[in-house]
C-alpha cells in the first residue's frame, strides 16, 4: 500500500508537470482541482474517519503538538532571520511555510498509506484543530504584519472557520455521523476520499515551480531542514513529554513531517512576500518529502 501510494504520487506529479509544460490544461486548472479537493474530497475523508474518533483527553495532546511546534518554529525562524539580517519578506515566508504543513492534501492519504487507516482520525484532528486553525490565526497575522493588510477581526476569523467545508464536516462527524454509517454512504465517502491523493498530486504537478530563488538558497535550505527534519524530531520529543503513545503519537509525528502547506505558499506569493522563495519552499518541499516521509515512517515502525 505504501509503495503504491508513493509511486502514484511520483507519477501524478510528473504527469501534472508534463501537462503544464505542453499546455494540455488551462492555467486555472490547478486552482479548480484544488477547490474540488477542498470542497468535496477532504470533507468526505473527514466524515469517513473523524466519526470513528473516541473523544478523550489524548486528543488534546494531539492538538497541543502543532501549536507548540508553531511557537518553536516562529522563535527559531525569527531569531535566525534577525541574526542573519534576512529581509522581512523572506522571513515572513519562513514564518508561514515552516510551521504550516501540508497535513490534509498530502497528510491524509500518505498517513493512511504509511501508518494505516487507524491513524487517519488522529491525522484529521491534527490537521483541523492544528494546521487549519493555525492558518486562520497565525497565518493571517503574519500576512497582516508583513503583507500590508489590515489585521483581521476575531469575527472575520471565526467566519472563515465556520464556513470552511472540511471543518463543517468535522463538526458533523463528531456530532451526527455514526461510526458505522450505512454501506451505501460508506461506499460513497470511500470513493470520494480515495480520489484525494491522485487529484491533489496532479494539481501540485500542474503548478510545481522549481526555480531556485536568487540569493535565497540559505533561507530555502534552512527552512526545509527545519520543516522536514527538526520539527518532526521536536514532535517526537513532545509526544513523549505529553505522555502520548501508540498510533496517536505516530500519526502526530508523521503529520508534523509533512512538507510546507501549498496554501501558505500561495498566500505569501499573492501578498508579494518573496514569491520565489515561497514557490521554492512548496515545490522542493514536496520533492524532498518523497524521501523524508518514508524515512520517518520506517523510524516510527
Amino acid at each position: 500500500m505504501a509503495l503504491d501510494a508513493f509511486l502514484l504520487v511520483i507519477g501524478m506529479l510528473a504527469l501534472g508537470k508534463v501537462c503544464a509544460a505542453t499546455g494540455r490544461f488551462p492555467p486555472a486548472a490547478a486552482g479548480v482541482l484544488n477547490l474540488f479537493v477542498l470542497d468535496i474530497c477532504l470533507p468526505a475523508a473527514v466524515l469517513r474517519y473523524a466519526s470513528r474518533l473516541e473523544l478523550d483527553l489524548s486528543l488534546l495532546r494531539v492538538i497541543a503538538v502543532p501549536w507548540l511546534l508553531c511557537a518553536l518554529a516562529a522563535l527559531v525562524v525569527y531569531a535566525g532571520a534577525r541574526r542573519a539580517g534576512l529581509a522581512e519578506d523572506r522571513m515572513a515566508v519562513l514564518l508561514l511555510c515552516v510551521p504550516l504543513g501540508n497535513t490534509s492534501f498530502l497528510g491524509y492519504p500518505l498517513t493512511r498509506a504509511m501508518l494505516g487507516e487507524e491513524a487517519l482520525p488522529h491525522a484529521v484532528v491534527y490537521d483541523q484543530f492544528g494546521s487549519f486553525l493555525l492558518l486562520s490565526t497565525w497565518g493571517l497575522w503574519v500576512l497582516a504584519r508583513y503583507g500590508g493588510d489590515r489585521r483581521p477581526t476575531a469575527r472575520e476569523i471565526g467566519g472563515k472557520i465556520v464556513r470552511f467545508p472540511p471543518f463543517v464536516a468535522l463538526v458533523v462527524a463528531l456530532t451526527l455521523m455514526p461510526a458505522a454509517p450505512p454501506p451505501l454512504v460508506e461506499g460513497l465517502l470511500m470513493r470520494l476520499s480515495d480520489a484525494l491523493l491522485p487529484v491533489v498530486t496532479f494539481a501540485v504537478g500542474l503548478d510545481l515551480r522549481l526555480r531556485l530563488p536568487r540569493g535565497a538558497l540559505g533561507p530555502l535550505a534552512a527552512g526545509l531542514a527545519l520543516k522536514l527534519a527538526l520539527l518532526p524530531l521536536a514532535a517526537w520529543v513532545l509526544v513523549r513529554l505529553l505522555g502520548l503513545g501508540g498510533i496517536a503519537a505516530d500519526a502526530t509525528i508523521f503529520e508534523s513531517a509533512m512538507p510546507p502547506m501549498i496554501t501558505a505558499g500561495a498566500l505569501a506569493s499573492s501578498h508579494r512576500l518573496a514569491p520565489d522563495l515561497a514557490a521554492a519552499m512548496v515545490g522542493y518541499g514536496v520533492l524532498l518529502a518523497l524521501a523524508t516521509l518514508p524515512a520517518w515512517s520506517l523510524w516510527l515502525h
